[in-house]
């Protein structure tokens, strides 16, 4: 964990909610851009991955991925992965590992993935 100055202290998550890590490298600056463009709307979908990543109800803007996207091998599992679109064109998408309550974030930008046209 980094602990320069400057770097943001994450609350740890109550009781029953889900830490929140990214996955692979380089992630965090498409969180940062969104976290600019969009801060409030980031916010949300970050209180939505900690209090309920893998909602049994899905809507338009927070869903299961589909088709080539639907699932990815993470940490030696197949994991379904999830989106929550943050703004049009920004996107956040993510694994659940619910053994250990860790939302695991592996792709954030602001603008639409190019892996979905």
């Amino acid at each position: 964990m980094s602990n320069k100055r400057g770097d943001f202290v994450v609350p740890p998550p109550k009781p029953g909610e889900y830490k929140i890590r990214f996955g692979v490298k380089g992630v965090g600056t498409g969180w940062q851009e969104l976290c600019t463009e969009a801060p409030s709307n980031t916010a949300d979908a970050w209180f939505a991955m900690r209090t309920e990543p893998a909602p049994a109800v899905q809507t338009a803007r927070h869903h299961k991925l589909k088709f080539d996207l639907a699932t990815v091998v993470f940490d030696g599992k197949r994991r379904d992965q999830w989106q929550i679109e943050v703004t049009s064109g920004g996107r956040v998408w993510y694994v659940v590992d619910e053994d250990r309550k860790i939302v695991w974030i592996l792709h954030a930008a602001s603008r639409h993935p190019k892996k979905t046209e």
